[in-house]
């Protein structure tokens, strides 16, 4: 415990000694310099809560609302409940009146992110969309579902790793890539989608698993600039469980006959290991029969996609009060002041639209991120808009 806590708190158990020992408290209260409201609150808590109730409470705001005790949130539903046409704004009022020095007080936006929660403040529009999340999907159709991988990287015969990535077509189990790529960086595997979607078209969603580059624990709601651009391509993105390999069962059990077939033993280099994939997606897409097919083959079964790729189309929001474009650097700068939001969102356009007295809704595309408090200067996360496994991991 820092000195000057130590201290305080002593002084607090002088102050409650003597009360104790039957002293008034109005002699007590001038002889410390506190007022006598001070002191009953002191010796009032003391009562109700022991010696632990003597330390220094902080007064910083909490920010996320799933850090609030459980009395704080019941009050903040409770005081809405009884003044409809409150805002945050004159609640965390309420609160600062009631609570101040007993327990923190939330942010504002922390105060509006719980009254959404609960139903209790209108959104700014409704969402023309829902993410798929990790609601894993069972598709009949080829190219409503595709999964993607990084099959385990493994030397090859110069030493040299080599990093499998693999696209498959749920429904057809057609090979729709298996690049040899020397390492799982994001921009690598960004040009080897663009060249698919460029050959292949788009899929309606992509499933993966919870690492990099598909998603980055550090990146809001653990979305990845690779996932950001999938939403933007309008392609839905789905997550397995981390530890729940079989949840991607398919894909899974084509790595396997990839491995034994191609890399036991392992090219010399990255082309002859390539020219070996790419002779094993031939022979598995158009001669080796499939069991679960019918004894048919994938390419028997898998169709072009109807949608094709033409790059990144254009963002609007003409139901919002204004847009901003998120920096290098993943701030947006709103009356002079810089917002931080996320890397992953760099050059991303993002709509802001006030929804109460100094907290406003930001959206990217038709899904709402959460508020900003203009006073705080963060944004407040709500209820995962992507889906409730693509943040946090579970």
């Amino acid at each position: 415990m820092p000195w000057k806590e130590c201290s305080v708190m002593e002084e607090r158990l002088r102050f409650v000694a003597r009360l104790l020992e039957g002293e008034a408290m109005s002699d007590l209260a001038r002889e410390f310099g506190i007022a006598r409201k001070t002191g009953y609150k002191i010796f009032n808590r003391y009562k109700e809560h022991g010696l632990d109730a003597l330390c220094d409470r902080s007064r910083r705001p909490w920010r996320y609302a799933n850090q609030l005790p459980a009395q704080v949130e019941s009050l903040i539903v409770r005081a809405k409940k009884e003044r409809p046409h409150w805002g945050a704004r004159k609640i965390r009022e309420l609160l600062v009146k009631r609570l101040a020095g007993d327990v923190r007080i939330p942010a504002q936006s922390t105060v509006h992110a719980v009254l959404d929660r609960h139903g209790l403040v209108k959104r700014a529009k409704t969402r023309r969309n829902k993410a798929m999340g990790t609601t894993l999907a069972d598709v009949s159709h080829p190219n409503a579902l595709w999964c993607a991988d990084f099959k385990g990287e493994f030397r090859l015969g110069n030493r040299e790793y080599c990093y499998p990535l693999t696209v498959t077509d749920q429904a057809s189990r057609f090979i729709l890539m298996c690049e040899a790529l020397q390492s799982t960086r994001e921009d690598t595997a960004l040009t080897a989608f663009q060249r698919l979607f460029e050959e292949r078209g788009l899929p309606d969603a992509i499933r993966t698993d919870n690492g990099l580059p598909f998603a980055s624990p550090n990146g809001l709601y653990n979305l990845s600039k690779l996932s950001v651009w999938w939403l933007r391509l309008g392609i839905a993105i789905e997550r397995i469980k981390p530890g729940k390999p079989t949840q991607n069962g398919r894909h899974e059990r084509m790595h396997l006959t990839l491995k034994m077939e191609t890399t036991r033993p392992p090219g010399i280099n990255s082309l002859q290991q390539q020219a070996r994939f790419d002779d094993f997606v031939r022979e598995f897409n158009h001669d080796r029969p499939h069991e679960a097919l019918a004894m048919k083959t994938p390419a028997d079964i898998h169709r072009p996609a109807t949608r094709s790729y033409r790059g990144l189309p254009d963002i609007d929001y003409p139901m919002h009060d204004r847009d901003v474009l998120v920096t290098a650097c993943g701030r947006i700068c709103m009356h002079k002041k810089k917002i931080n939001i996320s890397t992953v969102m760099a050059g991303q356009r993002l709509g802001l639209k006030e929804v109460d007295d100094g907290i406003w809704v930001v959206t990217f595309m038709a899904y709402d991120l959460g508020y900003i408090d203009l006073e705080q200067k963060t944004l407040q996360p709500i209820d995962n808009p992507f889906g409730t496994r693509v943040s946090p991991m579970s």
